[in-house]
């Protein structure tokens, strides 16, 4: 790549919903196209589905099937998008922007955000 290029920069960010801290930088992610974007956030909403409680859970199925095609609309219109849902007492936000990445940023290969680790398996019963 010697020449700027249009991507989405894609981040994994959660926060304790019940103190007054910062957020916190789970993953970053890189993508050269709109569906590659939303499919980073598709992967790990789908890895850690199992884990979430039942109404995270829905969230994450509400995103899959409606949300995601919404999305998918902003970022090819070049407007950024973002999904969140709750798990517990942890608020986890994906977030898609459309930016021009130079020549000099070199990023690693396609990998799963760390977030997606965190999660147990939610017993139901």
């Amino acid at each position: 790549m010697d020449k700027p290029q249009q991507g989405y920069w894609c981040e994994c960010w959660t926060q304790d919903v019940t103190e007054e801290t910062r957020p916190v930088l789970r993953a970053s992610f890189d993508a050269y196209s709109a569906p590659q974007a939303d499919r980073w956030v598709a992967v790990a909403l789908r890895t850690i589905s199992p884990a979430l409680d039942p109404d995270a859970s829905q969230e994450a199925w509400e995103w899959l099937y409606d949300g995601r095609i919404a999305t998918r609309k902003a970022l090819l219109r070049a407007e950024p998008s973002a999904v969140t849902l709750t798990q517990s007492r942890t608020r986890i936000t994906w977030t898609i922007r459309p930016v021009l990445f130079l020549p000099l940023a070199n990023r690693q290969p396609v990998e799963l955000p760390p977030c997606a680790d965190g999660f147990k398996p939610h017993r139901h019963g």
